[in-house]
């Protein structure tokens, strides 16, 4: 058989993966399990794309990264323009078929917290919510024992003439990144001095800003979705993903913006 447009993409097996479970069928499920597909497949690209960027960190390719950094950034806007498709279903539609949801959670996505783990938002005891040797539980393990976008980060800094701190170096892989005063000050530096960084270092805080944009969006979705009761499958609900909002992967660029 030729090569198509149909089998190419495999549409055929991807037409067929929209199965409601509501019985009899509710309109807006449809829109749900499409929505939360086409997220799963943003989060696979912007994995695939992170890890890119990780090596053109070390390997101290500034423009690789910042063309990389550049699409990571247009994929969150798409990612928030989504939610603004998900808000058309009102809270009595998304209720008409949520208990056939059962234990299914948006807070299992696998890919999402790896996506976070990557970055350096490591949080280990969220492993507990994903079943033990499991495939999925085995990727998010691999992720939290490897170096994050942050240390790459640092070895491009390291390149640029920063010194990073033996604390940062040496610090538990498993723990999650945090702000240094010498980083601080090594990026005010390449601000000042290397001008082509210093346009990186806003694509890297925009890429960041865009993530708190989606954090923010998704919050008051949920919320205005179910208010304040727990989340589907037992997830722990809106007040557990407000603990996120406005903690940024790289705070060291978000400390210094009044010394610039």
């Amino acid at each position: 058989m030729s090569l198509t447009y149909s089998n190419y993409l495999k549409l055929p097996e991807l037409l067929r993966l929209q199965n409601v479970q509501s019985d009899p069928p509710q309109h807006d499920e449809t829109l749900f399990i499409i929505i939360h597909q086409v997220y799963e497949l943003w989060f696979k690209l912007l994995l695939h794309e992170f890890d890119k960027i990780k090596r053109d960190f070390s390997s101290n390719d500034l423009y690789g990264a910042s063309a990389t950094l550049k699409r990571t950034r247009t994929i969150m806007k798409t990612l928030v323009a989504q939610l603004d498709i998900l808000e058309t279903m009102t809270p009595m539609s998304f209720l008409s078929f949520r208990d056939r949801l059962a234990a299914a959670s948006g807070f299992q996505s696998a890919q999402f917290r790896e996506l976070e783990f990557l970055l350096g938002h490591k949080r280990p005891e969220l492993l507990k919510f994903q079943e033990e040797g499991s495939p999925d539980r085995s990727v998010l393990e691999r992720r939290l024992n490897e170096p994050s976008l942050v240390d790459h980060f640092y070895d491009f800094l390291e390149h640029r003439g920063v010194q990073i701190p033996a604390e940062l170096r040496d610090k538990d892989i498993r723990a999650p990144s945090v702000p240094h005063e010498r980083i601080q000050q090594g990026l005010i530096n390449l601000y000042r001095t290397q001008p082509d960084v210093a346009n990186l270092l806003e694509q890297v805080t925009d890429f960041d800003e865009g993530l708190q944009e989606w954090r923010y969006r998704h919050v008051k979705m949920v919320e205005r979705t179910i208010g304040h009761r727990q989340g589907t499958g037992g997830s722990p609900g809106v007040e557990f993903l407000k603990e996120s909002l406005f903690k940024p992967i790289f705070p060291d660029l978000w400390e210094i913006r009044d010394k610039l």
